[in-house]
């Protein structure tokens, strides 16, 4: 079993540490917490019936990341999604790939830890991970219309987000 689960689970250490930080905000407690997923992932791994690992494990990291906030920072669950505030608006694929991967990269990591945690997941989840709507739906435990919906409203508030950070719209 030791060598299965090294096989299934250590290829995607740098997808849950990566997760854990941008929820967390600190990179010593999303070790903290990758170690902690890790051993909650060996202790359940019988009940891996294979399929997606790299969405198993990182659901384990998400639901350890979200225990960690509601036992450490209780305050930074508060953020409420407000419907009023945000709207249904896309910004492309291709828009958004080139942001996240442009020179500007510090103001967009700016943005993006200024976003609500639930925005941020969804967007690292896609735009960094590169998740299909389909596994984040399984790693987030909603359903992949909510996902969808999630990241466009996510897209749009980091849209603005930078457009407040820069003081001049994208």
């Amino acid at each position: 079993m030791p060598e299965r689960f090294e096989q299934v689970v250590l290829p995607h250490l740098d997808a849950a540490y990566n997760l854990a930080r941008w929820l967390v905000g600190n990179p010593a407690d999303a070790e903290d917490i990758v170690q902690e997923a890790s051993l909650r992932a060996l202790r359940f791994f019988d009940g891996f019936r294979g399929g997606d690992s790299r969405a198993w494990l990182l659901k384990i990291v998400r639901n350890t990341s979200y225990s960690w906030l509601r036992k450490n920072r209780p305050a930074r669950l508060a953020d409420e999604f407000d419907e009023t505030i945000h709207s249904d608006e896309t910004m492309s694929e291709t828009a958004e790939s080139k942001l996240l991967s442009s020179a500007e990269s510090e103001r967009v990591r700016k943005a993006l830890e200024e976003l609500p945690l639930t925005f941020k997941e969804v967007l690292v989840l896609r735009e960094i991970e590169g998740l299909s709507y389909k596994e984040i739906s399984e790693v987030t435990g909603v359903a992949m219309g909510t996902v969808m919906s999630s990241l466009s409203r996510a897209r749009h508030r980091l849209r603005e987000q930078l457009g407040t950070i820069s003081g001049r719209g994208i």
